[in-house]
């Protein structure tokens, strides 16, 4: 890792079209209930981030998820939860503040 790559962030639009074109991939929303309903990527999922132990009954662990939330901090946390968990391809793709795509309610 260079020095700077710490603070580069994920690149949430990038990471919704790579999202787009995966089959069988997962798009997660780790916000609380209130702000999914707010506004959301179409077609994510919302799954809080304290709920996230119970990710299993979401899916399996070979799913590729990807992950966001309001700034990229609970999504951080939520795909190195789901990797200590056993879930082998998790994307922290940022904050739903970066995305310059179509938001729905």
């Amino acid at each position: 890792m260079r020095v700077f790559d710490f603070f580069r962030h994920a690149d949430i639009n990038q990471g919704v079209n790579e999202y787009r074109i995966v089959p069988g991939a997962l798009l997660l929303d780790v916000r609380t209930a209130g702000e999914y309903n707010r506004g959301h990527i179409p077609g994510s999922v919302n799954f809080p981030l304290r709920l996230i132990y119970q990710a299993e009954k979401l899916t399996g662990k070979d799913t590729l998820l990807f992950v966001y939330c309001q700034s990229g901090a609970r999504s951080r946390q939520a795909a190195a939860a789901l990797s200590k968990m056993g879930f082998h391809r998790v994307k922290n793709i940022g904050g739903i503040s970066n995305y310059t795509g179509k938001v729905e309610a």
